[in-house]
């Protein structure tokens, strides 16, 4: 599969557009027109910067494998991150936004206190986690 290929599926897993995507990296959305039907080639530095962004390796946006994160990649460990922030685009949290206190006052206390549940909950699994057995702490 080509990098073309490639690129646009990433992009569509994401539910982005070719603008959003362009956006993102300050490029013109005719640039990731062009890189989808593989007319252009990007520079290493945009490829590297895809590969972060989509958590896949460079290696598997030029085609050299079929395993976006294969074991022992440098992406493997960032892998939980990075379906984390999956989640967060599939249920429109993101656009929730965070420190946009207006759009939290339509929460009502039984939702905010769900809310603060989940976080106390992540929170604790996390705690949890260092403190196993084996966990190279340093």
């Amino acid at each position: 599969m080509t990098f073309g290929k490639r690129l646009r599926i990433l992009r569509k897993n994401r539910n982005l557009t070719q603008k959003e995507l362009a956006d993102r990296f300050n490029v013109g959305e005719s640039t990731i027109g062009m890189y989808e039907r593989d007319e252009r080639e990007p520079s290493f530095e945009f490829v590297k910067q895809l590969a972060d962004f989509f958590n896949v390796t460079t290696d598997y946006l030029l085609g050299r494998t079929d395993d976006p994160n294969p074991p022992g990649s440098d992406n493997e460990e960032l892998g939980t991150l990075a379906r984390i922030n999956q989640l967060i685009k599939e249920y429109g949290i993101e656009q929730m936004g965070f420190f946009d206190i207006e759009k939290w006052k339509h929460l009502t206390e039984d939702e905010i206190r769900e809310i603060i549940q989940h976080f106390e909950w992540v929170a604790h699994k996390a705690a949890q986690k260092n403190k196993s057995p084996g966990k190279d702490t340093e």
